[in-house]
């Protein structure tokens, strides 16, 4: 076990940065996963061991914790001093554990999709969290973000996702104008005042939805390369819904039809 007692110290400098710039997250491909939950979805479905498993004083009385400790007895361990360990975490659990890993591979782009997400300019990180949550509970196979979208490896989104993104193939930076067009199946864009209900339209086969922006939507140039709009019917007193409650209801009303076919 090493220890860290000042901000100082080069190595808590990395972990910093590592926190608090997509650069650099992006640059080293590396990332921060704050709590059990987490760690547990990244070996579940990564199969995988983080690179570093970082600690405070307090971290051995949560028993997820010394359970996850002894799942990973040869990763190295490092303990902060508390107030270090704040600078880093914004959880206030007493799951007081960080743990650095590498960012999942990603397969190269598939030449079919199944049921994939086109999101673009999602800006909110709590919004695409929680559409990638939904997305992983749903079974979505791919997500395919836009250059605008937040960082998807942020803290904010991990922690939003709840351990989703492990569950996905996740391409960033994507030009979803060129997604959409190469797409083989049907792409069903959600407007707020599209003509089509989401209720009546076929959502089996390979399908994707395409998501835009929490205030502007999607794009004219992607509106007019998607051939299908839908909407969700509201009542009147309700002008729209949460772009990750809207993307949510979509994703399940597909895996509705998807179980009855």
């Amino acid at each position: 076990m090493k220890f860290i007692h000042s901000r100082s110290n080069p190595f808590f400098k990395e972990l910093l940065r590592l926190a608090g710039s997509a650069r650099y997250r992006r640059k080293i491909r590396q990332t921060l996963l704050d709590g059990t939950h987490l760690l547990q979805a990244y070996h579940q479905f990564c199969n995988q061991q983080p690179l570093y498993m970082i600690l405070t004083e307090n971290s051995m009385q949560n028993q997820e914790v010394t359970n996850l400790l002894d799942m990973f007895p040869d990763v190295p361990r490092l303990q902060l001093d508390a107030g270090l360990f704040a600078d880093l975490s914004e959880l206030k659990s007493t799951s007081r554990i960080l743990s650095l890993i590498p960012l999942p591979h990603v397969p190269a782009i598939p030449v079919e999709n199944r049921f994939s997400l086109l999101l673009e300019d999602v800006q909110d990180p709590g919004n695409l969290g929680s559409i990638l949550r939904s997305a992983a509970a749903a079974g979505c196979d791919t997500i395919y973000l836009s250059r605008g979208c937040a960082d998807v490896w942020s803290p904010r989104v991990l922690r939003a996702g709840m351990g989703g993104h492990f569950a996905l193939s996740i391409y960033e930076s994507m030009d979803l104008h060129a997604i959409a067009a190469a797409f083989q199946g049907n792409i069903f864009a959600m407007e707020v005042n599209a003509a089509a209900c989401l209720y009546d339209c076929c959502l089996r086969g390979n399908i994707a939805f395409a998501i835009g922006n929490e205030g502007a939507g999607l794009s004219d140039s992607l509106r007019t390369i998607i051939g299908q709009h839908i909407t969700i019917p509201m009542s009147a007193s309700c002008e729209s819904l949460n772009v990750a409650a809207a993307t949510a209801i979509c994703l399940f009303e597909a895996v509705r039809q998807r179980r009855r076919s």
